[in-house]
């Protein structure tokens, strides 16, 4: 029996500018030269990273960096600390720089935190690739913290200056912001959350109610990914959450349901439009 689903792709989801623009400068460079480094995962995304890796993209660490001398290095869009730099200098690195713009006016703002002598607390997420870069602009320094219980057993100055990783959630930060507050802290806020990323929960939550089953699409590293992915199931409790359409399951719908398809900003659209051939055969 044919299920004959309508299926919609959310226009809002996908790319976000700050990925749009560090693939298109990895794509030239592999459409003329062929191969070229970059520094960690350049999407979290593994369908769009093979994608590129078959183009002749390869993807290093920074204990790799360290033993490549009279390269070309591609810096993706999360940014990273001053000792990238420094190395790169070094080893006569040409880096390819497509640190988004968002993230380096945050990395700026927190450097100059750091030298007027700020005490800084950074929320996001550990050990990722944006947070370590933040992080470097501090000396390492800077508070790094996920949740507001992990500062419990730390020992805070009375006074301290806030950041925010550029993908974490407006209302969680100026939840955080008021907490603190309210245990007395003197607290200089600086809400340094991506617009472009934070709209997206707004539009997530009129597209998902429109539709009887979602599937969001996602890679599974994506922190973005998460947030988004709670709010579609907040919004509508017959929300999936898949990396490839291999993990599509028939079971999920009816007959004749109105399907929303929709993503990260680090999923790719052609990853969505294949979902979408895919339940189409249904």
């Amino acid at each position: 029996m044919s299920y004959n689903l309508q299926v919609t792709i959310d226009k809002s989801s996908g790319f976000c500018f700050g990925v749009v623009y560090a693939i298109e400068m990895a794509e030239d460079i592999l459409a003329n030269e062929g191969s070229l480094y970059c520094l960690g995962d350049i999407v979290h995304n593994d369908e769009e990273v093979e994608r590129l890796t078959n183009m002749g993209l390869k993807i290093i660490d920074h204990e790799v960096l360290k033993t490549l001398k009279n390269e070309k290095v591609l810096i993706r869009a999360h940014g990273e600390a001053p000792s990238t730099y420094m190395l790169a200098l070094e080893n006569n690195l040409t880096l390819i720089d497509a640190s988004c713009p968002v993230v380096l006016k945050l990395q700026n703002r927190i450097k100059n935190s750091h030298d007027d002598e700020e005490q800084i607390l950074i929320f996001g997420k550990h050990g990722h690739a944006e947070v370590i870069g933040l992080q470097g602009q501090t000396d390492g320094k800077a508070i790094v913290f996920q949740d507001l219980a992990e500062l419990d057993h730390v020992e805070l100055p009375s006074k301290f200056t806030l950041y925010s990783q550029t993908t974490k959630s407006v209302d969680k930060f100026y939840h955080i912001k008021d907490q603190l507050l309210s245990r007395g802290y003197e607290v200089k806020a600086n809400d340094t959350i991506c617009r472009q990323v934070s709209n997206r929960y707004q539009e997530l939550e009129n597209f998902v109610s429109n539709y009887n089953k979602i599937v969001f699409v996602s890679g599974k590293k994506s922190s973005n990914g998460k947030v988004l992915y709670d709010v579609c199931k907040k919004y509508n409790e017959n929300s999936y959450f898949i990396s490839n359409v291999e993990e599509l399951d028939k079971n999920w719908f009816a007959a004749h349901d109105k399907v929303g398809i929709c993503g990260a900003t680090s999923t790719p659209m052609w990853l969505m439009e294949k979902v979408k051939s895919a339940l189409e055969q249904y």
